[in-house]
């Protein structure tokens, strides 16, 4: 259980710093003299890439949780 979770967190340390824009994206938005747009597009990137993951291990969660309940009461 341990390793499950020192994995879990360094996942998240190592995702803080990722690129996630194509290169189309991102030579259009270096071309430009601030650098803080081309951030928030791709912290936006990352936001909008993370939250179909997290819904689907919740659900993932949800009925992992349902099975070993129906399973300790005997059906």
């Amino acid at each position: 259980m341990k390793r499950i979770i020192l994995f879990i967190l360094f996942s998240f340390i190592f995702l803080l710093d990722t690129n996630a824009q194509c290169a189309m994206c991102r030579a259009v938005l270096e071309t430009g003299e601030s650098q803080d747009i081309a951030k928030g597009i791709n912290n936006g990137i990352v936001y909008l890439m993370a939250v179909p993951y997290v819904l689907i291990a919740g659900i993932g969660f949800f009925i992992y949780r349902n099975f070993n309940k129906s399973k300790k009461n005997g059906l």
